[in-house]
């Protein structure tokens, strides 16, 4: 395949082998401003068409990604190394998320009366437009969904601008998309750089901005959003508390964290990343948390029984390294891995470092890799304070077979979600989002929804 610059186009290349696999160019002012001109005709459209009709085309997009789910999944294999049958589980996770919008969101935007004297005040959910979507790699499929559906189905059109090392799957979720019958507009993709994605925030047609990444790109976005008065909503990164108290069950808590931690070859902003174990067991859970990570299948991820695959991009691969070796030479333990696998694919070692502490960099930053920290509590007020010295808040994992006292623990963790007894997972049921450096607004759910509509206020006849 051609060599290009990635100046000129957003490239896909395999990490399994590090080849080049695709090559998007970078689209004109002309295009960026067409396609926004689509996405303003087709609110005008879109919003009017009444709801259930809008919930009728999600069911078609349900069907749509299974149909299509061999190629999408290969796609999503090929352009950032997730194994394969964790790519086609996203592809159905998100024909369920369909269904679920369909079949729930037109109750979420059923206006709600208040309480004025004749009861003649109501709040009605109103679309606000064109959504401008910045979405990252490690999910594909589902990270675009996830906040397109939800904003689809209140009536407003959607804009993606993907990571550039995965233009193939966006292309793929667009046709799965039109082919679903929703009319012209409704979902434009955009492949742009930098620049364009700053021209399109400021353009009058964008009337909201959402993005899930970096600190870094958060900033920078919300900045802009914030500078062009428009609403955003940030997903961005996380280092999540995974606690396990002397009380719980030792082999469920560790498979949850061995699946919270490895999949997605450790690349998920809501993962297990620092495993924070009260001093009465954590002998015994880092020695079976050890000895279940070294079974993991690490390959080809093309093969169905690869559990971890290489990681998405290889800049990320040495910014992991590092962060590995400067926690190790801070006195931590390295029990597993600890270094890239030899050859030509962008692999690293299925890595546990033991002895961790608050003053080393496993702790302080986020590892987005297959890397699992872990550390001592001498309580669980300890573990709650280890738990909340980060500068995120996404998500937080509590295992105990005190269920009261984990319920107690919760008001006190500084995260956007808390899982008693259960590994961190997003799902449409329940809101996702986070707090301090791990970003504001909310997904799913009705909040998700509402996020992006006008609660317009309808009062009749005021005295």
């Amino acid at each position: 395949m051609t060599q290009v610059s990635s100046l000129t186009h957003a490239i896909s290349i395999n990490p399994a082998n590090g080849e080049q696999i695709g090559h998007y160019p970078f689209e004109s002012a002309e295009a960026l401003d067409a396609a926004l001109a689509r996405a303003a005709a087709g609110f005008s459209v879109w919003r009017r068409t009444p709801v259930e009709q809008r919930a009728q085309s999600l069911i078609a997009l349900a069907q749509a990604l299974r149909d299509d789910a061999p190629k999408l999944a290969r796609m999503i294999t090929l352009e950032m190394g997730k194994p394969t049958t964790q790519a086609r589980g996203e592809i159905e996770k998100c024909a369920q998320l369909c269904e679920w919008y369909a079949e729930h969101g037109p109750a979420m935007l059923t206006a709600e009366s208040t309480l004025v004297e004749g009861g003649k005040a109501r709040i009605e959910y109103r679309p606000l437009g064109p959504i401008l979507a910045v979405m990252p790699w490690n999910f594909p499929i589902w990270q675009v969904l996830r906040g397109a559906v939800p904003a689809l189905i209140a009536g407003n059109t959607y804009v993606l601008k993907h990571a550039p090392n995965v233009m193939g799957s966006a292309y793929l979720l667009r046709d799965a998309i039109q082919r679903a019958g929703f009319a012209e507009g409704v979902f434009e993709v955009i492949n742009v750089t930098p620049d364009g994605v700053s021209k399109a925030i400021t353009d009058p047609r964008i009337a909201a901005v959402t993005l899930t990444g970096s600190v870094r790109a958060g900033i920078a976005i919300g900045a802009q959003a914030g500078a062009a008065l428009k609403k955003c909503v940030l997903e961005l990164g996380g280092s999540d508390p995974f606690i396990v108290l002397n009380d719980a069950d030792l082999d469920e808590a560790v498979q949850a964290a061995v699946i919270g931690r490895y999949q997605n070859s450790g690349q998920v902003c809501a993962a297990a990343k620092r495993l924070i174990i009260e001093e009465g067991v954590v002998e015994e859970f880092t020695r079976k948390f050890v000895e279940a990570t070294r079974k993991l299948k690490v390959g080809d991820p093309l093969a169905a029984d690869t559990y971890i695959g290489p990681m998405a991009r290889f800049d990320l691969r040495d910014e992991l390294d590092q962060q590995v070796r400067d926690t190790l030479e801070e006195g931590a333990t390295l029990l597993l891995g600890g270094g890239k696998s030899a050859g030509a694919g962008n692999y690293y070692e299925p890595t546990v470092l033991a002895n961790v502490t608050d003053r080393m960099t496993s702790f302080k930053q986020e590892l987005f890799g297959p890397v699992a920290s872990i550390i001592t509590a001498r309580d669980c007020a300890h573990a709650v304070a280890l738990a909340n010295d980060s500068e995120f808040g996404l998500t937080a994992t509590i295992y105990t077979a005190n269920v009261q006292l984990a319920q107690q623990l919760t008001s006190e963790l500084e995260t956007g979600g808390v899982f008693i007894n259960g590994y961190s997972a997003s799902d449409p049921r329940v809101t996702f989002g986070g707090v301090k450096k791990s970003g504001f607004g909310r997904e799913l759910s009705h909040f998700g929804v509402r996020e992006f509509c006008n609660a317009q206020t309808v009062w009749l006849d005021r005295k």
